[in-house]
């Protein structure tokens, strides 16, 4: 009795300071309206060449805010006390500020479909349409929410409530990539840190060589995941109940329906937005596992995954952006955990800085190598034949790390 007393007093003491700070997660989506009085106001000013810039607020989000914002802020450093996960986890305010994140995407999605291919925008000070520059920049921006929304689909995925998976496959439609849906949680979820998995960055492997196998490798599983779902049931995977299909369908209806209103202008704005968004979730996946490996056990088969097998970041602001993606090694070890009771693990490898300040890096390979290469060497203790190699460069790689005849057999 006691100690269920100590216990009801420490939940009750204990307030989760981060609570309404989770509403940054609507930044992204609510950032295109945000930026239009700017524009309005510097081209009433004269500043026309300058008024272009807002319209780039995803990229500058992405690669300048975010990294400036967790320089400054640091590390969280908090979890919650066990005592108060099982009402932190049951508190629903939590799960409706993702659930605000939809209709924020897709209002901004319209607007900026419009936007891309209106002929006269004098009510924002604009004569005629909008430059090549700022369409760019516009494109990329949706692209941005596009690809945060795939984070939020893949907290919502993860749950049990049949409302929540259909949100997720809804947030998907934009980026057309509604088949992370399936490949994620059975595929990924499965195969993690292995040479098998597709989302798992190998060591050596370059971002660019990454893209391609992860995207077309995902698609593949994802695939091949819910056809044999299917056919256990003793039906012909090419039905709507397909998951994969129905995903796809969303984004085939939805954006049929814009292009059909805003015309066959739309069709740049569409590739852009959606080739950028899911390049950012890949980029993040290319940095969660990159060169982690789960062993061979001696049945053949691979170690559970534990904490060691996921790189983490408790850096703040990146983590208030993302519902806590960046905890990802107590996500991996509880899927369907909600992300504001996920812990940060001592026991797991950790980036030097947040999600966003390291994707630019991943695009330039020289540098994020020298960045993260020897932390994945100091992982595993000097052992390189430890970590998930690139096998094209598998001898190159042993070579230079000085791997014994002894570990170069073992591997």
């Amino acid at each position: 009795m006691a100690h269920t007393g100590a216990a009801a007093a420490t939940t009750q003491a204990w307030r989760d300071k981060k609570r309404y700070l989770w509403l940054m997660g609507l930044i992204a989506p609510t950032a295109l309206f945000t930026m239009l009085p700017i524009v309005a106001a510097m081209n009433r000013l004269g500043w026309h060449t300058a008024a272009q810039l807002p319209f780039w607020i995803g990229p500058i989000l992405v690669y300048l805010l975010l990294p400036a914002l967790d320089l400054r802020f640091g590390v969280d450093g908090q979890n919650a006390p066990e005592e108060a996960m099982v009402q932190l986890e049951n508190d629903r305010y939590y799960r409706y500020c993702t659930y605000a994140y939809i209709p924020c995407q897709y209002a901004s999605v319209v607007f900026g479909a419009y936007l891309f291919t209106a002929t006269d925008l004098s009510w924002l000070g604009v004569e005629g349409s909008l430059s090549w520059f700022a369409k760019i920049g516009l494109a990329l921006s949706v692209g941005v929410l596009g690809g945060v929304g795939i984070n939020t689909a893949h907290e919502l995925g993860h749950k049990k409530a049949r409302l929540e998976r259909w949100l997720s496959k809804i947030t998907l439609a934009q980026s057309c990539y509604g088949h992370f849906y399936i490949e994620h949680n059975r595929g990924h979820h499965v195969r993690v840190a292995t040479p098998e998995d597709p989302a798992s960055g190998r060591f050596g492997e370059t971002f660019w060589e990454f893209l391609p196998r992860t995207v077309f490798g995902g698609l593949r599983s994802a695939w091949q995941l819910e056809a044999a779902r299917l056919r256990r049931l003793d039906k012909n995977p090419w039905r709507l109940s397909n998951d994969v299909l129905n995903a796809w369908l969303m984004s085939v209806v939805f954006w049929g329906v814009l292009i059909a209103v805003f015309g066959p202008a739309l069709i740049p704005f569409v590739v852009i937005q959606a080739v950028y968004g899911f390049s950012l979730l890949e980029s993040v996946n290319y940095i969660e596992h990159y060169g982690l490996l789960r062993q061979t056990r001696a049945n053949g088969r691979y170690e559970r995954c534990t904490p060691e097998h996921s790189w983490n970041s408790d850096h703040l602001v990146t983590n208030l952006f993302l519902y806590h993606l960046q905890r990802h090694s107590d996500h991996h070890a509880n899927p369907t955990r909600r992300y504001q009771t996920l812990r940060s693990m001592a026991e797991a490898p950790n980036l030097p800085s947040g999600y966003a300040s390291l994707i630019g890096l991943t695009y330039i390979p020289p540098l994020w190598r020298k960045l993260m290469d020897h932390r994945v060497l100091a992982h595993y203790g000097g052992d390189i034949t430890r970590a998930n190699i690139d096998p094209r460069r598998r001898k190159k790689i042993l070579d230079r790390y000085g791997a014994s005849d002894i570990e170069r057999a073992a591997a």
